[in-house]
């Protein structure tokens, strides 16, 4: 059998360099790729189609018979559940980390993200970084990781995206186990059980004291996850 494929999908402002250690972490081919607008596809426009056809394009690079685990942190993480919907006999496994927050449900918690993009005209993209940076920064993010403000100009429309389509409404029909990844103290992993009860095959990890930035403070145990999903321990 060829070796896992492990698709990568990083969050708001991020990149596929979020994920730059993990290839000696995992066992597998790891592929993380860049959403519209960020990395190298800085200035594409976003729509959900266009960021589900990134993942398209990182699936159809892959040997037949190739089992697929794809790996989502925060946006990241919201695509590869409206991916997973489409696809739902595609994966070997689906791990979403800090992705586990039903619009639905939180009314408060979605109008606090929709005014922050409402800001971002206003406040301009790299004025709102130097902020965004120094939050990272306390929490615990390494300087090298910090990403600069070219994200954020599609923060709005992806964050629409998200608001408007996302939910627990999406796993019901995708066959495969998915993974619920959530820190303890990640706002965005605050509807996890929601998620568990409406995925057909749900494995919920709970990481203690973990913030949203749990794919670059607990990288060994994320990794361990992964693992897990593709199979290898």
């Amino acid at each position: 059998m060829p070796r896992p494929l492990v698709i990568l999908v990083h969050g708001t402002r991020f990149d596929a360099r979020s994920w730059a250690d993990y290839d000696e972490l995992v066992d597998a081919d790891l592929r993380a790729v860049d959403l519209p607008g960020h990395g190298v596809r800085a200035g594409q426009p976003w729509t959900t189609d266009a960021a589900l056809a990134v993942v398209d394009e990182a699936v159809a690079d892959a040997e037949p018979g190739t089992p697929i685990v794809l790996v989502g942190h925060s946006l990241g993480g919201f695509v590869a559940t409206a991916w997973a919907q489409r696809h739902p006999a595609a994966l070997a496994g689906l791990v979403l980390v800090g992705a586990m927050a039903d619009p639905r449900r939180h009314r408060v918690l979605t109008r606090a993200y929709t005014d922050f993009a409402r800001l971002l005209p206003v406040v301009g993209p790299q004025r709102m970084a130097v902020a965004a940076n120094t939050v990272l920064r306390v929490m615990g993010l390494r300087g090298d990781m910090i990403p600069d403000a070219t994200g954020y100009a599609v923060a709005p429309a992806a964050w629409h995206a998200i608001v408007s389509e996302a939910g627990a409404h999406q796993l019901p029909d995708v066959g495969c186990p998915v993974w619920l990844v959530a820190g303890g103290l990640d706002q965005l992993a605050i509807d996890t059980r929601w998620y568990a009860r409406a995925a057909r095959d749900a494995r919920v990890v709970l990481v203690p004291g973990a913030t949203h930035l749990l794919p670059f403070t607990h990288r060994r145990r994320l990794a361990a996850v992964i693992s897990r999903a593709a199979g290898l321990g």
